[in-house]
């Protein structure tokens, strides 16, 4: 791997050129796309991938207090509960050993008894709002810890927040496109790191950010390629 851009550098130290502004709170979206922005292969993110984007992937997870996915993404992908690594053990020095899953789900349709909820090295997360059914919400929070956001839909502001005062004020959130596009709406994105993959998918693909119309001004900060594919990290403009 090298960095191209904003300087040249052959085999970036991946966790400097990552690492989290200091004493700020910070929502770092991450996501992986064709060239012509499709945001899946066949339905899944995994088809787009590279090693390179899953070193990345790794270490942005073990940096990060908390990920964040949409109940979409997590049942198509087959998301579990994040799991520690030994890599992590500096990078997570004076926190559990692996960061938790927050879900983010209106109607709570999930698997209570998945590898999601059971056997989490640190409890899952369900950000929920009050529409979701009382009965689930109840048996929801035996296996995990539920937040509620929002009346009749999960208001992410309230969502961040609540968050926020839990201690996690590192976001890593993984999408879908529909919870990106519901972030970048809240204006709430700080960061993306972007992969894209060297390859024209065409079809009827999401983009990375679908639903309401938002505009965040960003910068390119930062440029890695490997094997042809391009790391890029955009920064918003407002964020120093």
């Amino acid at each position: 791997m090298r960095r191209i851009h904003p300087d040249i550098q052959d085999e970036p130290d991946i966790e400097q050129a990552y690492a989290y502004p200091v004493g700020q709170p910070w929502l770092r979206l991450n996501m992986v796309a064709s060239t012509d922005g499709a945001a899946w292969l066949k339905g899944l993110s995994g088809g787009l991938s590279s090693e390179g984007d899953r070193r990345i992937f790794r270490v942005l997870r073990g940096m990060s207090d908390v990920v964040m996915a949409g109940a979409a993404t997590v049942r198509t992908e087959g998301y579990g509960a994040v799991k520690p690594r030994e890599s992590w053990r500096t990078l997570r020095e004076g926190r559990p050993p692996a960061p938790p899953l927050a879900v983010v789900t209106r109607r709570l349709d999930l698997d209570l008894g998945s590898p999601l909820f059971v056997g989490a090295a640190s409890r899952t997360i369900v950000i929920t709002c009050e529409a979701a059914p009382a009965e689930r919400r109840a048996d929801a929070s035996r296996v995990a810890d539920v937040v509620v956001a929002g009346g009749d839909a999960v208001d992410m502001s309230v969502a961040v927040r609540e968050l926020h005062e839990r201690g996690l004020t590192r976001i890593l959130c993984e999408g879908g496109p529909r919870l990106n596009g519901q972030l970048a709406a809240a204006d709430l994105i700080d960061e993306l790191c972007l992969s894209i993959s060297p390859l024209l998918v065409g079809g009827g693909a999401a983009r990375i950010l679908n639903g309401e119309a938002s505009q965040v001004e960003l910068r390119l900060s930062q440029v890695l390629e490997e094997e042809g594919v391009l790391f890029c990290k955009y920064t918003r403009e407002s964020t120093t």
